[in-house]
């Protein structure tokens, strides 16, 4: 997805654009292109941008560690702030201090909008944390023998015979 130069947005019917994509993302690992919408709106001091996209990716589950495809919808927005000191640096060798409720998205309005990096992190947010093939899922299946196994560690063997010692 190309950039958009925000102030080319001013100019635009309702100063908004609507980019409807079928890619895929370079950093984003999915078995289908991403499919969707994105629309950005100028606001005059914030951009709002709204997207809805889906995809199928392969996700490793964290209990039996087996792959699975899994199909995740993102429906998101996001209001983008417009500030003519967004790109300044602090003197302090590229470090700026930032209060609790600066933390938003800040852009110049002269600058541009990446939809593609906007639309990557929006993703990334959307990948389930649990993740789980199956909800009964019983995690990975021990045999007798790895059970048994499991249950000695050769690190308390030294204790183990102290303990026999004392009780003996």
């Amino acid at each position: 997805m190309d950039a958009i130069y925000i102030p080319h947005l001013l100019k635009k019917f309702e100063q908004r654009e609507e980019i409807k994509f079928e890619e895929f993302l370079s950093d984003l690992e999915t078995l289908t292109p991403i499919r969707g919408s994105l629309r950005v709106t100028h606001q005059g001091n914030y951009l709002d941008v709204r997207a809805r996209a889906e995809t199928i990716v392969t996700l490793t589950c964290d209990r039996c560690l087996k792959q699975y495809n899994h199909r995740f919808v993102v429906n998101t927005s996001e209001m983008i702030w417009l500030d003519k000191e967004a790109n300044a640096i602090d003197g302090k060798g590229g470090e700026v201090e930032i209060d609790l409720e600066d933390l938003v998205e800040v852009l110049s309005p002269n600058g541009y909008f990446e939809p593609g990096e906007w639309l990557y992190q929006q993703m990334c947010l959307e990948m389930p944390l649990r993740k789980l093939c199956d909800s009964n899922c019983g995690g990975i299946k021990l045999t007798d023998a790895e059970k048994a196994q499991s249950l000695f560690d050769s690190r308390w063997a030294s204790l183990e015979a102290l303990k026999n010692q004392l009780s003996g």
